[in-house]
């Protein structure tokens, strides 16, 4: 089993950045994807960006294209999702999904999933 650990969420300013972080317990991603999906209050929870952790490929949804950067550190085993430019369209709980072999846009393909950390972005 699976369980991922998030880090990084908060609250600021529109225009501002924040850092999400996100670590298996007891295993490596080496053979996972990983991806960051958001809900936001009354909404289905959306992908948002993932990431193929053996070879790097990444795909990021249209609307935050730009803006949010998805990316891996092997030695750490941590995921990252770098939230730039923020707006206040972008207030969600975001969370941490893993699945092994290929990525996909589906939050029904995932397997394990963190906890979720709140991002908040006020104008």
């Amino acid at each position: 089993q699976v369980q991922l650990v998030e880090s990084g969420g908060g609250q600021v300013q529109a225009g501002g950045s924040l850092r999400l972080s996100c670590a298996p317990s007891g295993r490596t991603f080496s053979s996972y994807s990983m991806a960051w999906f958001r809900q936001a209050p009354g909404k289905e929870r959306e992908f948002v960006a993932g990431i193929r952790w053996g070879d790097g490929s990444t795909y990021v949804r249209d609307s935050v294209k730009g803006r949010f950067i998805i990316s891996r550190d092997n030695a750490k085993n941590t995921g990252y999702l770098q939230l730039n430019s923020l707006k206040p369209e972008d207030t969600a709980v975001y969370y941490c999904a893993a699945r092994t072999r290929g990525l996909r846009l589906d939050l029904n393909d995932y397997d394990y999933w963190g906890q979720g950390t709140q991002v908040t972005v006020s104008s």
